[in-house]
Order: structure tokens, then C-alpha cells, then sequence
């Protein structure tokens, strides 16, 4: 299990920032045009061979010429991967004679357009040839960085203080030598040993959501912070900023730290797995709000998994179809559109009221049997229906449409 920790790079003195500037700035310039020779490379090698390292005028040294190659590789090779797959899932649905779902494909294939990567903004990843880490020091910083072999006989001393989340990676695994390195911060990788998943516990259901960022079926849910902000707040904030702008990238600290506060919370004591819902193309389309667009749920998915894999707990991604609508007391099972009203939901049979969000985390919690495109144009959730879990009896034992 790989886990990552930055540090400021704010002590030090101005001749080493500024050589560290010109360092990142000339390693950026390098990879830019490894990626502008790749593009149209066809097949990418991980190590560029001489005839490409050649081609760009440097002063970096021959080893940092080859990482900067070995970085452009991989930003190429990614950013290409997923239409690959679709251009070979297009040729194996013609072969299987599924021409209808190639064509759907082959649509989706032609109307996305590959554009070079913005290179701007990447920092460099320097291993173990560049790096020496020194964390036994009688200075007043805790530790220094000493990058070599970078080119133009450049040697930097870049001293640094732990942060509390440094120490407790430092304390329960082990330092990587290779760092990630911008002009502000260093990032440093701990490989800490993988946590067993657990046997025994109870099942956590997960409501994710824009005003309430967790709902969870054990009936916690997410507060404002300490300066009474929560997720609404900060979109709201990030709406009326201009993209890109000191301001903006504020508010993007603000809403990670908001999101990575929020699921610190949450206790897995007692909990062997959590259920998420299953969200895809959220955004899709040109009718998404500005509030949405800034509502991020892979950050919250890639901190939630995080958080569950350090404490063995396994994470499950359900289908979240109708667990708004449907009823999540116990015997009842009722769904129907008209059951939920912004956020309190009230069922149409038993009259069980609840908070909407908190109601939808206990039925992703139950695991309920998955509802396909076909019984869901066949089923009306305008009249209502039971939509029951698995050996549930519904109130009205005679009612037709039901799910078992």
C-alpha cells in the first residue's frame, strides 16, 4: 500500500529556490516536446531510445534527460489508453456480430477528440539516482533534501520541517527514496504494509450529496466546520470565483481539506464494509449547473477508499437506482417518485418519515438485488412498487409488482 506526504519547500534561501525554478521550468520544456515527438509515435516505449533523446537540446544531464523521457512516455500512453480500448471493443463487437452497440461505440470514438496534455503543470519525479534524504540532522529543520546529477553541475540543499501526517506514515512504513518536487512542495512516498479485510462487522451504507456530503446509515451525517462552512458553501464560493485564479485554487484547498475532514470522521470500529453508490456520468451533457460542475465525487470516492483500505475495511459500489425513492423501513419496501420531496422523504403505505439522504444510505447499505434497463421500463415508480431485499415480504402481500 503506497501512500504520499508533502512538505513545503518554503525555508529555502532564495538562490536555491530560484536554481529550483530554473530546474523545473527547463525539465517541463524538455518533457513538453518529448510529448509533441510521441504523439503521433505510434507504439510508445517506456525508455525513449537515443533517437528521441537526441532530438532535444538540453542542458539537463543525460539522467534527467531520461526521466523527463520516461515521464512524457507514460503522460502520452495514458492519456491515449482508453481510446485504444475503444477502437479494439468497436473491431471485437463487429467480430461477435453486435454491429448496434459497435456503431454506438464507434459514435462516442469519433466525437472524442484527443488533445496534447497540458504540460504546465507537471513536476518533476526524480528516484533514487537524483535523490539523498537526510532526517538526522542538528539543524533547525528536520530534515534535507540534496538533489544531484540534474545538469550544469547543479547541486541543491533544500531543507525541510515534517508535518504531523509525515510522521505517522514515517512511524508505521517505509520512505521511498524517489521524490515529487514542484517550486512550493516536495511529496515523499511511504510503502506501509497492506491491512488484512476484516471478517466480522456490520455493513455501512453511504449517501454522497451536494448539500449533505455523507449520509450514513448508522444515522451520522457531515457537519459544517469549525468556521460553519460545509460542501454547499464552498461550491457556492467556487462559483462566484474566476476559474483559475489564486482565489479558485483557494477554494479547491478548502474543498479537499473540507472532504478529507468530513470522512476522518467517520468510525469503522465496528464496520467490515461499506457500500457506495455506483455514480456514473453525472455531468454528462450540456444542462449540468456551475455548483455541480464543481461538486467532485472521485476526490470523495479516492479518499473514502483510502480511508477504508488503512483500516481493512472493503469498499462496495451498489447500484443506486430507486434508493431515493424506496422506503428503507423495516417490512415496508414502498417506491414510488412522489415518496421524496427535496429532503425529507415520506413513505406513501406506512408513513415513515426520514431525512431523504439519510433514508437513501440504508438501502445502499441492504445490498438489494440489482434492477436491470428492462424491469426498469417495465416497472412504473409514478404509481409505485415494492422493491424488496432478499426473503422481504412487502405489507400488501397481494401486490403485483414486486422485486424479490
Amino acid at each position: 500500500m503506497i501512500r504520499s506526504s508533502k512538505v513545503s519547500l518554503k525555508f529555502a534561501n532564495a538562490s536555491k529556490a530560484d536554481q529550483l525554478s530554473v530546474f523545473i521550468s527547463e525539465y517541463r520544456n524538455v518533457v513538453s516536446r518529448f510529448v509533441d515527438l510521441l504523439w503521433d509515435a505510434g507504439d510508445i516505449p517506456s525508455l525513449l531510445p537515443k533517437e528521441f533523446t537526441s532530438a532535444v537540446p538540453t542542458w539537463l544531464s543525460a539522467r534527467a534527460l531520461q526521466c523527463a523521457g520516461k515521464q512524457a512516455s507514460g503522460i502520452v500512453r495514458g492519456t491515449q489508453k482508453k481510446q485504444k480500448k475503444r477502437a479494439w471493443m468497436i473491431a471485437k463487437l463487429f467480430e461477435d456480430g453486435k454491429p448496434k452497440k459497435a456503431k454506438k461505440l464507434q459514435r462516442i470514438y469519433d466525437e472524442v477528440s484527443l488533445t496534447k496534455p497540458n504540460i504546465h503543470k507537471v513536476n518533476p519525479e526524480l528516484d533514487s539516482r537524483f535523490v539523498k534524504l537526510d532526517l538526522e540532522t542538528d539543524t533547525s529543520f528536520d530534515g534535507w533534501i540534496t538533489l544531484t546529477s540534474l545538469g550544469n553541475k547543479m547541486k541543491l540543499n533544500l531543507p525541510f520541517k515534517r508535518t504531523r501526517h509525515f510522521n505517522k506514515l514515517l512511524s508505521s512504513g517505509e520512505i521511498k527514496s524517489g521524490i515529487r518536487i514542484s517550486d512550493k512542495e516536495a511529496t515523499f512516498m511511504f510503502e506501509l504494509p497492506d491491512v488484512p479485510l476484516k471478517n466480522e462487522g456490520t455493513t455501512l451504507g453511504i449517501d454522497i450529496g451536494q448539500t449533505t456530503l455523507l449520509s450514513c446509515s448508522n444515522d451520522i451525517v457531515s457537519k459544517t466546520n469549525k468556521h460553519g462552512h460545509d460542501l454547499k458553501s464552498i461550491t457556492e464560493a467556487m462559483c462566484r470565483k474566476r476559474k483559475g485564479s489564486h482565489a479558485f485554487q483557494k477554494c479547491v484547498a478548502h474543498r479537499k481539506n473540507y472532504v478529507n475532514w468530513s470522512i476522518n470522521q467517520i468510525n469503522l470500529k465496528n464496520v467490515k464494509q461499506v457500500n457506495l453508490e455506483n455514480i456514473k456520468h453525472l455531468r454528462r451533457g450540456r444542462n449540468a449547473s456551475k455548483q455541480l460542475s464543481h461538486w467532485t465525487y472521485t476526490t470523495i470516492f479516492d479518499k473514502l477508499e483510502s480511508y477504508c483500505s488503512e483500516r481493512g475495511v472493503l469498499i462496495s459500489k451498489v447500484d443506486p437506482t430507486y434508493t431515493s425513492q424506496r422506503c428503507s423501513e423495516p417490512g415496508c419496501g414502498w417506491t414510488r417518485r412522489s415518496n421524496r420531496k427535496g429532503k425529507l422523504f415520506k413513505c406513501g403505505k406506512c408513513g415513515f418519515t426520514c431525512d431523504a439522504d439519510l433514508n437513501a444510505s440504508r438501502n445502499i447499505a441492504l445490498n438489494l438485488p440489482g434492477i436491470s434497463r428492462e424491469k426498469r421500463l417495465k416497472q412504473d415508480n409514478r404509481k409505485g412498487f415494492y422493491y424488496l431485499a432478499e426473503g422481504q415480504e412487502p405489507i400488501v402481500p397481494d401486490v403485483e409488482k414486486t422485486y424479490v
